[in-house]
């Protein structure tokens, strides 16, 4: 296998990191909600974690922390 330069990683960054681990939480609390006959409270969280973590992933990307990012050790 060849090495190819658009390669997008494997997601072991602290951004992809926060990104699943949110949106996971955001499943886990929808899933909940529905299993508890469509509690409206618990669903509108789910939505909020979701937005929230996607948001966290983009900042912490653009603060240096994602693939090739200036605040990682390695370079991914």
């Amino acid at each position: 296998m060849s090495a190819n330069a658009t390669d997008p990683g494997h997601g072991d960054t602290p951004a992809a990191w926060t990104t699943v681990i949110t949106l996971m939480i955001a499943t886990a609390v929808g899933t909940l909600a529905i299993w508890l006959d469509n509690n409206v409270a618990l669903l509108s969280l789910a939505g909020v974690l979701t937005v929230a973590g996607l948001a966290a992933g983009f900042v912490m990307v653009r603060l240096g922390y994602g693939k090739n990012g200036s605040k990682l050790k390695s370079k991914h």
